[in-house]
């Protein structure tokens, strides 16, 4: 799989583009200033990156050796300060209560390796913590516009709610978006986002 997205960030421009999701852009308001976050499956770091522009204290983590490298060309190309870290999700030792936000923008996974990778999410939450998602919503196979083209790889609400007990849904949605982030996805799409919160500790 590193080797697919090897390929895939082998090109001069950045394949999903170097601007942040519009969603994650809309969502930011909620975090305080200078929040801890972590940006997975960030590819070629135009989230992350983003994100440390607007002043916060950003990890982000890829499994592919080249989308790492952009991300790396591309905070120095933008001056902000970005912890890159080259890992797999589903062996990484997830740090626990370590950030503010959690940020997963169409990070697709089978359904057993998502609900761990969502597992580890909502742990690796500080108290009150955010967890930001859009994924694309199984009806995504009707369009054009970039994503999985295996079914059980797409993402309902329903899904969301089921991987994350520990958290509690403050926003959570599907429909269509007009999605304009590079070759990579262009065009209407279907998909699903939201914003859950971290349960204070009880006590």
């Amino acid at each position: 799989m590193s080797d697919f997205w090897n390929q895939k960030y082998s090109r001069a421009d950045y394949f999903y583009g170097d601007e942040p999701n519009e969603f994650l852009r809309s969502q930011t308001f909620r975090l305080p200033p200078g929040a801890r976050v972590l940006v997975i499956g960030d590819g070629e770091g135009r989230n992350g990156v983003w994100l440390a522009q607007q002043g916060f204290s950003v990890t982000t983590v890829d499994y592919s050796a080249v989308g790492c490298q952009k991300a790396r060309a591309l905070a120095t190309r933008s001056g902000a300060p970005v912890d890159v870290q080259c890992v797999d999700l589903l062996s990484w030792d997830w740090p626990v209560a370590a950030f503010d936000a959690v940020v997963s923008i169409y990070l697709h996974f089978l359904p057993e390796d998502r609900r761990r990778v969502h597992h580890h999410i909502a742990h690796s939450l500080a108290p009150q913590g955010w967890f930001i998602v859009e994924l694309f919503h199984p009806a995504q196979l009707a369009y054009s516009s970039g994503g999985p083209k295996a079914p059980e790889m797409l993402v309902t609400a329903a899904d969301l709610r089921a991987d994350c007990p520990e958290l509690e849904w403050r926003l959570l949605a599907e429909g269509e978006a007009l999605l304009a982030e590079g070759p990579g996805h262009a065009g209407l799409g279907r998909v699903t986002h939201g914003v859950a919160q971290r349960r204070p500790l009880a006590g």
